[in-house]
C-alpha cells in the first residue's frame, strides 16, 4: 500500500485530518525520557490523528540516546497503526540523497519525509524512488522569513509568478509515482489556497497552527481537496505540552480531541464532513 493510501485510510478510520508533531524539547517536557514521553502521547492520541510528525533535530540534539528514542517513537506510532512523516527537510546531490533516503525509509522506517527542493529534481529522485513512501516538498513554509526567498517573483514558461508557485508546479511534474506532497504553512492561508489550486489532488502538510499563530479554519478551508481530504493540519506544542503535570498525556488527548473537533466542524460547514 502506498503512503497516500495509508494516510487516506487512517484519516478516514479516525475521521481526522489532525497530525501531531512529536518534537520533544527538554525544558518543556514533564519527564526527561523522550521515548516514554512520546509513547504516552501516542497511546493517548492515536485514535484522534491521521499522522505523527517527529522532527529529527530534536532527536539528533540528544545524540545516540535521542536517535534510539526516534526509533522507538516510530515503532510506537506504527504499533498503533498511525503513519509517520519524518520532518528532516533533506536535500543534497544525488549520492548523498541516496544515503538520506535510506536513513529515513530503511533505518528509521518513516512512511514519508520532508525535503527541500532547491537543488532540483535530481536531488529528490532518490527519495521519490521509494514508491510506497511519501515525499513532502517544502513549498511555502510557516516561518516569518519564508518571504525572503519563497515569495520572490521568478520568470517561468507560464509567465512571472512567485517562486513557491513554481515549486508547486515542479513538484507536480516530479509526481510521476503518485507519492509527492507539499508543505505549506498555516500562517500563509492565501498562498495555501493558490497552491491547492495548482495541486488539486496532492496531499498538503500544513504546519503552523497553534504556537506559530496559524489560522486553523482557514487552513482547513484552503488546504483540503475537493472532497475535503488530503490535508494534514499539523500541531505540535499546543498538544504535546498541553500540561507539564503528571496528567500531560490526558491533557494532550483533550487538546487533540478539541482540535479534531474544530477541523471537523469546518469540514461540516463546507459540506465535506465524514458522513
Amino acid at each position: 500500500m502506498s503512503f497516500i493510501d495509508r494516510l487516506d485510510e487512517t484519516a478516514r478510520a479516525h475521521r481526522s485530518l489532525l497530525g501531531v508533531n512529536l518534537d520533544p524539547w527538554g525544558p518543556s517536557m514533564p519527564i526527561d525520557d523522550i521515548a516514554a514521553f512520546n509513547r504516552a502521547i501516542i497511546d493517548a492520541t492515536h485514535d484522534l490523528v491521521c499522522v505523527y510528525k517527529p522532527n529529527s533535530a530534536f532527536y539528533e540534539a540528544r545524540g545516540i540516546d535521542g536517535l534510539r528514542a526516534l526509533q522507538e517513537t516510530v515503532e510506537a506510532a506504527h504499533a498503533r497503526g498511525v503513519p509517520v512523516i519524518l520532518d528532516a527537510k533533506r536535500g543534497d546531490i544525488g549520492n548523498t540523497s541516496v544515503a538520506y533516503a535510506k536513513a529515513a525509509f530503511e533505518v528509521w522506517g518513516a512512511d514519508a519525509v520532508t525535503v527541500s527542493p532547491y537543488m532540483g529534481g535530481d536531488s529528490l529522485e532518490p527519495f521519490l524512488a521509494y514508491e510506497d513512501r511519501g515525499v513532502f516538498v517544502l513549498t511555502r513554509t510557516s516561518n516569518p522569513g519564508a518571504a525572503d526567498i519563497e515569495e520572490l517573483t521568478v520568470e517561468t514558461p507560464g509567465g512571472a509568478r512567485p517562486l513557491y508557485e513554481q515549486v508547486a508546479i515542479a513538484a507536480g511534474g516530479w509526481n510521476t509515482r503518485g507519492n509527492v506532497g507539499l508543505v505549506v504553512g498555516a500562517t500563509a492561508p492565501d498562498e495555501l489556497a493558490r497552491i491547492r489550486a495548482l495541486a488539486p489532488g496532492m496531499p498538503i502538510l500544513v504546519p503552523g497552527v497553534g504556537a506559530q499563530g496559524g489560522d486553523l479554519e482557514a487552513s482547513v478551508r484552503n488546504g483540503v481537496d475537493a472532497d475535503g481530504r488530503r490535508a494534514v493540519i499539523a500541531v505540535g506544542r499546543a498538544v504535546i505540552y498541553a500540561s507539564k503535570g503528571p496528567g500531560y498525556a490526558q491533557a494532550a488527548r483533550a487538546e487533540a480531541d478539541r482540535l479534531r473537533g474544530a477541523i471537523n466542524a469546518e469540514l461540516d460547514a463546507m459540506g465535506l464532513g465524514w458522513s
